[in-house]
């Protein structure tokens, strides 16, 4: 189960650095088909000429929440770190509240379920190795 969670966690991390990566490398969505999306994000979000005039914003934000903290929550599985089940937790359900925010913003999509299963196997492993715990 350990190592079923250790994949998850670094896979989503991998995801998050590419996703991050995507947005500043075409901060405009044309060549991945984001232009739709930007608008969306612009229409439903909170300061949209400050935040959303392009995905750089987006993308820190993707690397700091998902990528980074994934990344860390890796490093503690590895470390056979005492909090690292915890920090898997909370990995998993950030991932799914930032899903959550995306099926707000643009509905459901193949991607975006995805992602939201994977949080939710991230989570509910973390809670298994929990209670093994205790």
């Amino acid at each position: 189960m350990k190592t079923l969670e250790k994949i998850l966690t670094l896979f989503i991390a991998i995801g998050a650095v590419a996703g991050a990566a995507m947005m500043w490398l075409d901060p405009t969505g044309t060549t991945w088909g984001g232009e739709p999306l930007l608008e969306m994000l612009r229409a439903k979000m909170p300061w949209p000429d400050v935040f959303f005039r392009n995905f750089v914003p987006s993308g820190f934000v993707l690397l700091g929440l998902n990528g980074i903290t994934q990344f860390g929550a890796a490093f503690l599985l590895f470390k056979k770190h005492h909090w690292a089940q915890h920090a898997v937790l909370a990995c998993g359900i950030i991932l799914m509240l930032w899903i959550v925010l995306e099926w707000w913003i643009w509905g459901f999509n193949a991607m975006s379920n995805v992602f939201f299963a994977l949080g939710l196997a991230e989570a509910v492993v973390a809670l298994i190795n929990l209670e093994k715990r205790l």
